[in-house]
Parts: C-alpha cells; sequence; structure tokens
C-alpha cells in the first residue's frame, strides 16, 4: 500500500474511495459503508504535495486538475473523508490532516490598515456577477438564519437580518454603525424595519459602489450611508453597533484593538451585536487553501478567544448564541447555484477558478456539519443596565420582523391616468 493509501485508509471509519495513482492499478480504500468515490492522481507528485500539507495540497491538486474525480463529487469526497472524523468525537486520525500548517506565516501577515484594504479587495472585488450567481437577491454573504432546514434560501436571509435585528433593542431615531457592511442589504433592511439611521463601513470599493447605488434606489440614502473607511480611524459615537461576517478578517493579534474601538464608538447605553464564524475548539491556525486562495489575512475566533478580547475592553456579554449547521444549509444552496452556473462562471473566470470556488464552499460544508466551524451571535453592552432584564423583548421583536411587509405593486400609466380622473372626480 502507498504511503497515501496508508493516509486514507486511516483516516475513513465510513466509506470508499478507489483511487487510481499515475501508473498505477485502481485500488480502493475505506471500510465502504456509504458513498463511494472514484479520483485519479494525474502525476506523480500529487501524493507527495497531498502528504506534505494535505490540506493546501489536495485544495491545490483539485483545482489545478491534476485530481480528476470519476465518479463522485468533490463534496461527496469530503463528506467521507471530513464525516469520519467529526470534531466532536475527536478522533486522532484528524491530526494528520493538519500537517504541514505552519504558523510562521502568521509573523508576516500583519492585518494593518494598508494590507486589510488588500485583503478585503482579494475576495470582495471580484466583479458584480460572481456574487449574483449564487447569493440571494439582496446579496447576503453571510451565515442564513434557518427556522426550518427546508426554507428557501431567500426566507432564511430575511429571517437572519429579523434575528438579528431582534437582538439590537432599536429604537427609532437611534444611530447604528454597520461595521463591514458588504452590499448594504442589512443597513437598508434596519432602517426599513426600526426607522434608525445607520452609517455602513467598509474597505471594498465594488461594495461601496453597489451599496450607495442601492440605497439611492431604495429611496432611503438620507438616513442610511455608506463609507470606504477602517473602523480603528472611525470617529464619533453610535446608539448600536452591528458586525456581520467582518470579525473574520480582523485578525487575532488585532482583536484588543478591535473591541477598544468598538467600546469607544458605542454609547455608554448602547448595544453591539457581533455575527461571525467561530470554532468549537481553541483556534491556531488557519486552513491553508483558503488563507492562501480565498480570505488572505483571516483568523476564525474561539469563544474564549473573542472572550478575553472584549473583557479587556470592559465589553460584557450579555447574550451569546451558536449556530451550529445554519451555515451548512446556507453553503449548500450557495454551492448548488454555482453547479447551476458552471458555465457562465468559467466563462467569466476559468475551468480552475471555478474548481477553486468549488473547493472552498464544498469545503466549508463539511467544516460546519463535521470539523470545528460554527457561527457565534455575541451580544455586547457597556452598561449591564442597558437591556431588560429577561430575553422577551427578543422573542417579541423577531415575531414581528419575520413577517414580509407585502410587495407594493407599481402602477402603469393607465393605472395611473384612472387614479388622477378619480381624485378630481372626488374633488
Amino acid at each position: 500500500m502507498s504511503l497515501i493509501g496508508k493516509m486514507i485508509d486511516r483516516l475513513l471509519t465510513k466509506g470508499s474511495i478507489t483511487l487510481t495513482e499515475a501508473g498505477k492499478e485502481p485500488r480502493t480504500y475505506g471500510p465502504g459503508r456509504g458513498k463511494h468515490v472514484k479520483a485519479r492522481f494525474t502525476d506523480a507528485k500529487v501524493p507527495f504535495e497531498i502528504l506534505k500539507n494535505p490540506r493546501l495540497g489536495f485544495g491545490e491538486a483539485y483545482m489545478d486538475g491534476r485530481i480528476v474525480l470519476e465518479e463522485g463529487t468533490i463534496l461527496d469526497l469530503l463528506e467521507i473523508v471530513m464525516g469520519s472524523n467529526p470534531w466532536e468525537e475527536g478522533r486522532t486520525a484528524r491530526k494528520v490532516l493538519n500537517r504541514g500548517m505552519s504558523r510562521m506565516k502568521r509573523l508576516f501577515a500583519r492585518n494593518d490598515t494598508k494590507r486589510a484594504r488588500r485583503n478585503v479587495a482579494h475576495h470582495y472585488d471580484l466583479g458584480d456577477e460572481l456574487y449574483e450567481t449564487f447569493l440571494d437577491s439582496d446579496r447576503q454573504y453571510s451565515c442564513a438564519y434557518f427556522t426550518s432546514p427546508d426554507n428557501e434560501l431567500e426566507q432564511a436571509q430575511w429571517e437572519k437580518k429579523a434575528h438579528i435585528a431582534s437582538k439590537l433593542y432599536l429604537q427609532p431615531g437611534q444611530r447604528v454603525l454597520d461595521i463591514g457592511s458588504g452590499w448594504g442589504g442589512l443597513a437598508i433592511y434596519l432602517y426599513q424595519a426600526a426607522k434608525v439611521d445607520v452609517l455602513g463601513i467598509t474597505l471594498s470599493e465594488d461594495q461601496l459602489r453597489v451599496a450607495r447605488r442601492r440605497a439611492e434606489e431604495a429611496g432611503v440614502s438620507d438616513h442610511v450611508k455608506f463609507e470606504l473607511i477602517d473602523y480603528r480611524v472611525l470617529q464619533g459615537e453610535f446608539d448600536r453597533i452591528v458586525s456581520v461576517g467582518m470579525f473574520e478578517h480582523v485578525g487575532l493579534e488585532y482583536y484588543d484593538e478591535f473591541f477598544a474601538a468598538c467600546r469607544r464608538l458605542l454609547k455608554r447605553d448602547g448595544v453591539m451585536l457581533l455575527h461571525t464564524i467561530g470554532k468549537f475548539g481553541i483556534s491556531k491556525k488557519p486552513d491553508p487553501f483558503t488563507d492562501k486562495w480565498i480570505f488572505p489575512g483571516y483568523h476564525l475566533p474561539s469563544l474564549s478567544q473573542m472572550c478575553s478580547a472584549s473583557e479587556n475592553a470592559k465589553l460584557i456579554v450579555s447574550d451569546l448564541e451558536t449556530l451550529r449547521l445554519h451555515y451548512a444549509y446556507t453553503l449548500r444552496h450557495w454551492l448548488d447555484r454555482v453547479n447551476e452556473n458552471r458555465a457562465k462562471i468559467e466563462a467569466m473566470y476559468d475551468a480552475r477558478f471555478f474548481r477553486m470556488w468549488e473547493f472552498y464552499l464544498a469545503g466549508g460544508i463539511v467544516m460546519f456539519e463535521s470539523g470545528g466551524g460554527c457561527n457565534y451571535q455575541v451580544q455586547y453592552i457597556r452598561d449591564r443596565r442597558a437591556l431588560p432584564i429577561t430575553r422577551d423583548y427578543m422573542m417579541e421583536a423577531e415575531k414581528r420582523l419575520r413577517v414580509k411587509p407585502a410587495a407594493t405593486k407599481k402602477k402603469g400609466p393607465a393605472q395611473t391616468r384612472r387614479a388622477s380622473s378619480k381624485q378630481k372626480e372626488t374633488a
């Protein structure tokens, strides 16, 4: 048995993989219960690159077309491997997947204000068309909230916004800061739902352009504004702070700085809601494929890392929720849509880019279904008396906010003329 075959055999407790190495006969590994995948290595260097650094080597070989799946999908293969090694069972075989993951890169990957902007542009300034192929109509590029696993993506993203808004305890006229405001959907929603003034800040020029246009088109630009600015240099005070899907890009070395800035920007009786991907256990090193190709400079926090830094800033954790499977459901919708738009994405970029994106989304699914990934929603306050002493206000607000307002139909020219005539008759 080859070295790569021994590694596969050691990892699998269910399912099977038939592997054809370059110049060798096919061989099947695993107990055979469950899914089966057939894979082929196109050259003899692939197994050595995987053995050297499994997460990076495997991802790059698949992206480059040097691992060809002859039966099954990349998601099937990852489900077999990661499903055999769920995080909560603590199998020692998982450790082989972390081989070659060096901590040295972190010493040279400082996420200062200049590098942070470059890192954001690497992922978010890829062009509008890509994100239109798989996101919902509001372009929510973060974990949705599934009140039922069977819900459609559009409904789950709407209910995510309602879930977040309910925890902010919003009152009309308040000033809200949205750190990492994306394409503007949440900021616009908060104004429409609670009549609050929102400032969204981002480091992505593409997102800024789209967000400003959307606010203008929605007729809310007097109350919902967007700026290209780093939270570290922003001045002012806000009644509420919300941040969704941005904290992953802060970097572990900057957690103290982030929470100190949030405390400075938050009014004494203010409320903050932080929504972020996190890790169940101690988070030490980023996934090398994701760090190199998808989100350079990122770090997924453990709960203890977040709490330690926020405690240093004298911020009180007033509510905490762990979303365990919601992002897996979200990513499955995104991957389905990406696969449906394969030809379009390959025409925009190329087949290599498509495989990179496919691997990124499939890897995310298994991280949330079997790995150590989750989402945290942490509510912070400066003053322990800033909120009601029970969570009833959240439940009441969420029940109200989940109901979508009825869509108003635009009147056509004939309807407008009829309405005008009727007004004259009744005047």
